[in-house]
């Protein structure tokens, strides 16, 4: 059973109720209400999960958030890549546009994923900071051309972006993230939780402190600004548990301490759930939070 904290449940069933409507011709559009996965690399055993919300579920609506997972390379310089992407909110082509963003990048950190282990077990982070940049800049690229070819404003077919790289190589603890948009990236030390959300430099600082050795293209002037990059490189301690999240899991995260404090009582141990206690935890329900549920936990020995 789906638990939740706080004073009262949340108005909605707990289980699924209405499914998306459906087209006989975009029955590849369709998006399942749940998706679960897990591995263990390394030194870390990673979970993720992104469940449809209750809100999405009482309406017959899509589940927003995508949620892609993979693995490329051999032995330890193999990469493992977690992407996280929400679309806009009432947009229809919403979970669309998402999916394509996770497989946009996907496909992007595939390609370059050998410079990308070489980088991040060298600690070349100006380089990973700079080459993330342009990988993340040339997805939204590909959206804004996708939202031209359906016919609609870029604001309508795009979606937050944001993404855990993790080496196999047991040697190597730093754990990268990069992304656009909301969402939450969280650490739990010692049984505390830390928010690790990069801060984003002021205007006119952007890159003074690490430049990139390609300059970046110009920017097009009928592109809609742009969302500030954020990136992030931390090394991890055994037993630690990184946490990142959609904005439906870390808009609760931040507003209902009893949330965080109940993962952090199940967190705290040095085992990592199972992917089905994983599920459940994603599931806690709170009452005024009523979003998709996206979370990737990654737990380290």
């Amino acid at each position: 059973m789906i638990g939740h904290v706080g004073d009262r449940p949340p108005t909605y069933d707990p289980e699924p109720t209405a499914l998306p409507a459906a087209v006989p011709q975009e029955l590849d559009g369709l998006v399942a209400d749940t998706v679960l996965d897990g591995a263990r690399y390394g030194t870390y055993t990673l979970r993720a999960a992104s469940v449809r919300g209750d809100s999405a579920r009482f309406r017959g609506e899509p589940r927003r958030d995508a949620l892609l997972t993979a693995r490329f390379g051999t032995d330890e310089r193999a990469l493992v890549l977690v992407a996280v992407a929400t679309g806009a909110r009432a947009a229809d082509s919403a979970h669309l546009a998402a999916a394509d963003a996770c497989r946009w990048i996907g496909a992007a950190v595939g390609r370059s994923h050998a410079r990308l282990s070489e980088d991040i077990r060298a600690g070349r982070r100006g380089d990973l900071k700079s080459g993330l940049n342009r990988l993340t800049d040339r997805t939204y690229g590909k959206l804004r051309a996708r939202a031209a070819e359906l016919g609609v404003e870029p604001q309508q077919y795009t979606a937050g972006l944001r993404c855990l790289l993790l080496p196999a190589d047991a040697d190597c603890r730093t754990r990268v993230f990069f992304g656009v948009g909301a969402g939450g990236l969280f650490r739990l030390r010692d049984g505390v939780w830390h928010d690790l959300e990069p801060e984003i430099p002021a205007v006119g600082d952007a890159g003074k402190a690490e430049s990139s050795p390609e300059p970046p293209d110009p920017p097009d002037p009928a592109d809609p600004p742009a969302e500030p990059f954020r990136f992030r490189g931390s090394v991890a301690r055994t037993g630690d548990a990184l946490l990142l999240c959609g904005p439906g899991l870390a808009e609760p995260m931040r507003g209902e301490p009893a949330l965080a404090e109940e993962l952090a009582a199940r967190w705290a141990t040095e085992e990592a759930p199972g992917l089905v206690p994983f599920l459940a935890d994603i599931q806690l329900r709170v009452k005024g939070y009523s979003d998709d549920r996206t979370g990737v936990g990654v737990w380290e020995a």
